[in-house]
């Protein structure tokens, strides 16, 4: 046999060794076996250079430490799913469907991971990209830390896959891997890591890839993004099945069932298995299995209609309450916060739950000294569900919120007239505010941290340690101040060496270069969140317009009330506010104007659109998902609020409704105009 063929022979054996004991669980030999076949293809690959190649199991490890993460734009967003809780909330989804499909429904129903959704792209079937989330839109380069996931393929099995194609999964940590993690940091006496899903999520950003070989990643794939090539199956089920041919794991819990009793016999069937499965879920996922019909549903800026999450029921434990204090948020607010006696819940070790609002604490009567239940579910803040009273100490004591803020000492102001967030049972309690302002620390560092979040300004390395010793030592007051700084404010900091407060001068420079949407939301208006900037840096196109607009033409944005256009108007009237973006902007902060769809540009903000037909270069599945990232809307059906029907060939019922009510009709090349003249925004992710 010459070297080429037993190089070729080793790779695919030892791939299939790899499926076979990291996706499957079930390995062929042991592991001197596996690791003389290694050292073979090592030697081989030594001797004859010429032979070596990137989708090589050598290869998965020996990357040099990266700099930094690319950017990488995904060729169709990763949304989110949306989320139902219960049984009426199913049926609400699956009637949705049945209402617009013929006969019985058919579902692709999966386990819900909890994980780190990542996107992989193949070439030709060779893995050449992968990628975060991030956003939707954005995610970052991890291509390098990917290659080391063995259950990853890095050369397809089989055939008949596309020329070029992204698949969609899930990476995480098996909970005996994660025990056996945390059994070593403790053994070196360094801090235990919190939970499976964090610990993956930061093995897999590590710039260093022998790092995250260390670490104990899976993959499961779950679907796939952008195709161009050869066809696929007519149904998601039969995809999955393809994908686990070429060398994808997929879950063995994935089925096929029909209707509303088959989702929630699938829910009631995982929900008694999950204690026992080697890995985290939070719930279970159902997806319409018929891949053409997904077109007819289409998509939301957050998620698309033909599939649904339902979540298990949130977690409780029961624990002591030891004290309540107060967290200043950066708009003033201010919340009550339960020091707790720690319990472990929903997979993380808890000491603090939100109490919501003192209205709250009243109403559960909550005290000091009393024993608690407390909730967590998923990623959301644990809180304080009901007190359990018979369990109640003699010197439990009552709880009043102060009457001045506990950082800055400025008066508390209730207002009555503002609502806030709201408790368990879904009521708004008025708005206890620390009236300092600025002037207050406390809104000063969660300001700042919130200007430098990965969705706004995204300055890495700019953390709440050092944020908090920029604020205490007069070095930073506004946003402003950060890009004054220099080498030698940072120098005396703690914890900061000189490399560090390089990157971190980097990271602040690499800033300056953002979106209008971005900055908008880095600005920290109350009540405006990230869709919201989006839509008022959509709406009008440049900052000057927005920080000029009266609360009547706020008030004409999307999803934008009287409320939200009062906060924004009293920012933007703000001398001070005013004062820090104009040094802000003289800092070098900037984007391209042409990211924001101008007011009146009457291309695809705003505008509704129904695609029918076979387009000659888009499916309508990726036309669909162009024309929402730009702003637009798509629904299935002609009407008289429609303002263009994208027609291809063999258009049908909708082409001649659309010209019988006067509707504009437009082909790809007129749409791929429009959408020219109204660059996409990012669809928010969850």
């Amino acid at each position: 046999m010459s070297a080429s063929d037993r190089v070729q022979a080793l790779r695919e054996a030892i791939e299939r060794h790899n499926i076979e004991y990291h996706a499957r669980n079930a390995p062929l030999i042991d592991d001197a076996e596996y690791d003389r076949l290694f050292a073979e293809l090592q030697a081989l690959e030594a001797e004859h250079p010429e032979l070596l190649s990137v989708d090589s199991p050598t290869q998965r490890v020996g990357a040099a430490p990266l700099p930094e993460f690319a950017r990488v734009l995904h060729e169709t967003p990763l949304l989110s799913l949306k989320n139902a809780f219960t049984d009426e909330e199913v049926a609400a989804f699956h009637r949705g469907l049945s209402e617009k499909l013929a006969g019985e429904v058919e579902y692709s129903v999966e386990l819900k991971l909890d994980g780190l959704a990542v996107s992989l792209s193949y070439e030709n079937g060779i893995f050449v990209r992968g990628a975060t989330r991030g956003d939707g839109t954005t995610g970052e380069d991890v291509t390098a830390n990917l290659r080391t996931l063995r259950d990853i393929p890095l050369r397809l099995r089989g055939g008949g896959w596309p020329a070029h194609f992204e698949v969609r999964g899930e990476v995480l940590i098996w909970r005996r891997d994660f025990e056996s993690m945390n059994a070593r940091q403790r053994e070196r006496g360094e801090k235990e890591f919190v939970n499976p899903r964090n610990a993956a999520a930061g093995a897999l950003r590590q710039l260093d890839p022998r790092v995250t070989a260390t670490r104990p990643l899976r993959f499961f794939a779950y679907g796939i993004g952008a195709v161009k090539g050869a066809g696929l199956p007519g149904t998601h089920s039969e995809l999955l099945g393809r994908l686990a041919g070429w060398g994808f794991p997929v879950a063995a819990q994935t089925r096929r069932v029909s209707g509303l009793a088959g989702l929630l016999a699938y829910y009631a069937e995982i929900g008694r298995q999950r204690s026992a499965l080697p890995y985290d879920i939070d719930g279970v996922v159902y997806k319409l299995d018929e891949l053409a019909a997904y077109e007819r549903f289409g998509f939301t800026a957050h998620h698309p209609r033909f599939a649904l999450a339902h979540k298990f029921a949130a977690e409780e434990a029961v624990t002591e309450l030891l004290d309540i204090s107060i967290q200043v948020g950066r708009t003033g607010a201010l919340t009550p916060v339960a020091r707790l006696k720690p319990v472990f819940v929903g997979g993380v070790t808890v000491i603090n739950a939100t109490l919501h609002n003192e209205d709250e604490i009243r109403r559960k009567d909550v005290r000091i000294g009393d024993t608690v239940v407390v909730r967590r579910a998923g990623d959301v803040i644990p809180e304080v569900v009901r007190v359990l009273p018979e369990k109640r100490p003699v010197d439990a004591r009552r709880f009043d919120m102060p009457q001045n803020c506990p950082v800055c000492g400025s008066i508390v102001v209730r207002s009555e007239d503002e609502k806030g967030e709201k408790g368990e049972k879904g009521v708004a309690a008025a708005v206890a505010r620390c009236s300092g302002g600025l002037y207050c620390p406390a809104q000063r560092k969660q300001a700042l941290l919130h200007f430098a979040s990965r969705r706004a300004m995204d300055i890495e390395g700019l953390g709440d340690k050092l944020v908090e010793q920029l604020v205490d030592n007069a070095i930073v007051r506004t946003p402003a101040d950060l890009y004054q700084l220099g080498v030698a404010a940072l120098a005396g900091l703690e914890r900061l060496a000189e490399k560090s407060a390089g990157n971190l001068l980097a990271a602040i420079e690499k800033s300056k270069q953002t979106t209008l949407a971005r900055f908008i939301y880095a600005l920290g208006m109350r009540n405006v969140g990230e869709a919201t900037a989006r839509e008022l840096a959509r709406h009008f196109g440049s900052l000057e317009r927005l920080l000029t607009a009266d609360e009547a033409q706020l008030q004409q944005v999307a999803d934008v009330g009287p409320t939200v256009a009062q906060c924004v108007r009293q920012f933007c009237s703000e001398p001070h506010n005013q004062m820090v973006i104009e040094q802000l902007r003289a800092a070098g902060v900037s984007w391209s104007e042409s990211e924001a769809a101008m007011p009146g540009a009457g291309a695809v903000a705003g505008k509704v659109f129904v695609l029918t037909g076979a387009l000659p270069s888009l499916t309508r599945d990726v036309a669909g998902q162009l024309i929402m990232t730009a702003g637009g809307k798509v629904t299935a059906s002609v009407s008289k609020k429609t303002d263009f029907v994208v027609a291809g060939a063999e258009a049908g019922s909708k082409l001649e409704k659309a010209l019988r009510l006067g509707v504009s009709v437009i082909d790809e090349g007129e749409l791929l105009a429009l959408l020219q003249a109204s660059p996409p925004a990012a669809p928010e992710s969850t």
